[in-house]
């Protein structure tokens, strides 16, 4: 599953690898599904993502942008809709148009990924964003009414998220970072957050799945903030069990790494009656609680009703139980999908959708918790240790490596 960097003789834990590399480079393979050429969201084509990365004292976050189209001067998402759909798992969370989405089934703007505070901000600043670009590609069209859609994470372990420094200025050089090949980790959006006790941050994948003859493209994109150490599962192994081991017996022999208390332990068998309280580790981030979010954006260019496309997004979280969530009471899981495949148009006014049957959507059922699983542990593996604002060192999972072989 995973080779280990070096070998220590007190067990089979233990190496730290330098190089910071995606799930499959680690041998871990998430199901069975051919990849797409860059195994990242903007394998659908015409789909791109944009970073704004903020690193300014205590303001450690940022900003993340998926356009399911191109703003290239001559394509309008807001007179072409995306079909699109939205589903959630559990509704902790602050995000904003998912309202209209789940009514009309229809995105009209990019879809845009922050912190928790200044979701309200970057609401306003999508507006601008929309009613500016749209004047350049339909100076004749009046706009009354936009639905931004914004998505956030509580980033504020390591982020001041207090003090709102995110506002038009940041989200219009997101979009100006916007391409293909895009950063995953600990960037954009993803600055801030920790996953599992460990760091967090986006991470993404893609599958290739045939029906009917026919090769389309799915992919996800995930801004990682949720889980309790403890529960942490990396292909099919108790890896969080192992890490926690690992870094008490590096305390105890006075190891670098920073290590666990003695009464983690003990607090994690509590965890029920201290379900309230998060607990963690001044010289580490393990958390006995599953508190946080995560925001999980699909795409893909099969054309797709949008009661098809919610049924896919239902089951985008089967990834997430297969790395250890049980989605807590504390943490949201929030689904926004779209296709490219299927445009809505207001001329003419006689639609025309096409779509597959319902019966033959089993691979794509199958590819999507494929997709959540390798994109949670992409975002986690691709981002560097941190240190929160109250001196927890945050690990990262792209530290620690199993040796299963004897």
């Amino acid at each position: 599953m995973i080779k280990a960097m070096k070998k220590r003789a007190a067990g089979k834990y233990l190496g730290r690898s330098e190089a910071i590399v995606k799930a499959k480079d680690y041998g871990i393979h998430c199901g069975e599904f051919q990849t797409g050429p860059l195994n990242k969201i903007t394998d659908v084509c015409g789909v791109t993502v944009g970073h704004y990365t903020m690193h300014v004292g205590k303001h450690n976050t940022g900003i993340t942008v998926i356009l399911p189209v191109p703003e290239d001067g001559t394509k309008s998402l807001f007179l072409e809709k995306c079909i699109a759909a939205c589903y959630v798992q559990n509704g902790f969370g602050k995000t904003t148009g998912l309202m209209q989405v789940d009514e009309l089934g229809t995105l009209e703007t990019p879809i845009v990924l922050t912190n928790t505070l200044n979701v309200g901000k970057l609401s306003d600043a999508l507006i601008t964003h929309v009613l500016r670009y749209e004047k350049t590609v339909n100076p004749d069209k009046d706009i009354f009414s936009i639905n931004p859609v914004v998505g956030e994470c509580n980033d504020s372990h390591l982020n001041d998220i207090r003090e709102r420094v995110l506002g038009e200025e940041e989200l219009e050089e997101a979009f100006l970072n916007a391409g293909k090949d895009f950063q995953e980790g600990a960037v954009g959006a993803g600055t801030g957050t920790i996953c599992y006790g460990l760091k967090g941050g986006i991470g993404s994948a893609s599958r290739l799945v045939t029906i009917d003859g026919k090769a389309y493209t799915l992919g996800i994109l995930v801004q990682s903030n949720f889980g309790r150490t403890k529960n942490l599962i990396v292909g099919g192994k108790p890896i969080g069990r192992t890490i926690m081991e690992a870094l008490k017996r590096e305390n105890d022999e006075g190891g670098e790494a920073g290590g666990i208390p003695s009464a983690m332990e003990a607090l994690d068998k509590e965890r029920d009656e201290r379900s309230k309280k998060d607990v963690t580790s001044k010289t580490n981030g393990i958390t006995s609680v599953d508190r946080g979010s995560i925001m999980m954006i699909f795409a893909t260019d099969m054309p797709l009703t949008a009661r098809q496309l919610r049924r896919i997004l239902r089951r985008v979280p089967n990834g997430l139980a297969r790395t250890g969530s049980y989605t807590g009471n504390g943490s949201g899981e929030v689904v926004i999908g779209f296709t490219t495949a299927n445009r809505i148009r207001e001329i003419p006014p006689m639609l025309t959708l096409h779509a597959y049957p319902d019966h033959m959507l089993d691979p794509v059922f199958r590819a999507v918790t494929e997709l959540s699983e390798e994109a949670v542990l992409n975002s986690m593996l691709k981002s560097q240790p941190a240190e929160a604002l109250d001196g927890t060192k945050i690990h990262s999972l792209a530290e620690f490596v199993i040796d299963t072989e004897g």
